[in-house]
């Protein structure tokens, strides 16, 4: 199995309510690193992470804004801890990041939305390929049954106008060809609308 050299972190994006923090402070802890946490005068947090050997750090900036802190980060980490510990908070935190896994001929890219995996891509030398995008099943189903629910509306008034139309050249009462008219009216206009 391949080493992997390094791992990339860019534009990740946290979001957390005031309660998450805690949460997010005792993850940390758990991933059996040094954790420092600093109070900044403006209510702002930061968090100084380190692996227990002391060999690496990574420093968070949780910026209050309204009810949240967020963290905006980019860094490039070696350490499995540390590496593993930003990967459970993105997850576990419906973070947003672009995860760049760097191993000695290739680098494993993936896109990260809402905590979730959405896209991996594989880079080489000699390209770029796809080799996981997830694809919302169920929301595609919603639109192929709109669509067909559509289709059978503008069926339904189709064979009302060809009705009405029948009746209209069978019909010699103008008040009533008037009648006809106005209703064959408001059904094309209908009929244009759903077919647009």
């Amino acid at each position: 199995m391949a080493k992997r050299l390094a791992t990339e972190y860019v534009n990740a994006k946290l979001q957390l309510k005031h309660e998450e923090m805690a949460r997010f402070i005792a993850l940390m802890e758990d991933g059996q690193l040094r954790l420092q946490v600093l109070v900044l005068d403006n209510g702002n947090q930061e968090l100084v992470l380190q692996d227990v050997a002391g060999r690496e750090e990574v420093r968070l900036t949780f910026e209050r804004r309204q009810d949240y802190y967020v963290c905006e980060l980019s860094c490039r980490l070696v350490e499995p801890k540390l590496t593993n510990a930003l990967r459970k908070a993105v997850a576990a935190f419906r973070g947003n990041a672009i995860v760049n896994r760097i191993y000695s001929h290739y680098t494993m890219i993936y896109h990260y939305t809402n905590g979730a995996v959405r896209k991996i891509v594989e880079s080489t030398a000699s390209g770029e390929r796809t080799v996981f995008e997830h694809k919302d099943t169920l929301a595609q189903l919603e639109r192929v049954f709109q669509s067909r629910l559509v289709e059978r509306e503008i069926g339904l008034i189709q064979g009302a106008v060809n009705e009405l139309l029948d009746l209209r050249n069978q019909t010699k009462a103008p008040r009533e060809i008037e009648s006809i008219d106005a209703r064959l009216k408001e059904l094309t206009h209908k009929l244009f609308a759903l077919e647009a």
